[in-house]
């Protein structure tokens, strides 16, 4: 059974290669904040227990075993952050670091309990995919809203980073995930937007725009 440690590292080695497809242990040491031998020295031992190909000289992959066991410490953080908005009240942005210390707990009753107080949710507040209880994740085919152009009528339905920052930003301006806006205008030179929602024009630089996810109405 992987400790806390061996969890945050396998769930780093999940985003990281679900994000630029392929993984080193520099980049896995600075996402994890550790110097580069201690990321090195821990990915040995994941090797060791089968869950990590290593090779020196080439990108870092999971097994299968380690995809599997990656994909239900996302589980177990995904429905913890669900659970504390839906269930408890807590704002979106102030889940992550409560479930970063939930997701370690071992009982899987726990969380099978708490998926059925929710009626089995299979997306968390920010709109990602919650894994499945054999760590399946059901791909989403949403498009980025600085792909879509202007006239569209989209729905925001996820996010591609979920800051602190970011989502104070998003709250700041009445965003959220079902919000459905208008694109106004895309400027040429920059690729920033201007969106109405609620009666309300908003401007969203290029690098939000590529943050949200939509669905075209």
């Amino acid at each position: 059974m992987a400790t806390p440690t061996e969890e945050n590292y396998l769930k780093a080695l999940f985003q990281l290669s679900s994000e630029s497809g392929e993984v080193s242990v520099s980049a896995l040491s600075a996402v994890l904040n550790v110097s580069k031998p201690t990321a090195n020295s821990m990915v040995k031992n994941l090797k060791e227990q089968g869950l990590v190909v290593y090779e020196k000289y080439r990108p870092l992959l999971l097994t299968d075993q380690g995809r599997k066991a990656a994909a239900l410490v996302i589980r177990k953080h995904r429905l913890t952050e669900m659970f504390l908005v839906e269930k408890m009240g807590f704002g979106w942005d102030e889940v992550h670091e409560i479930a970063e210390q939930v997701e370690h707990i071992k009982s899987p009753a726990f969380f099978d309990r708490m998926n059925e107080l929710m009626d089995y949710p299979t997306e968390d507040p920010h709109g990602s995919p919650i894994p499945d209880k054999e760590g399946k994740i059901i791909q989403q085919h949403y498009k980025r809203l600085s792909d879509c152009k202007t006239g569209d009528h989209v729905k925001l339905t996820a996010l591609r980073q979920s800051s602190k920052e970011f989502l104070t930003f998003l709250d700041d301006r009445g965003l959220s995930l079902g919000t459905t806006v208008t694109i106004e205008v895309t400027e040429p030179f920059d690729k920033s937007l201007v969106i109405q929602h609620d009666n309300k024009k908003i401007s969203l630089s290029f690098e939000v725009s590529e943050k949200l996810m939509v669905e075209v109405q």
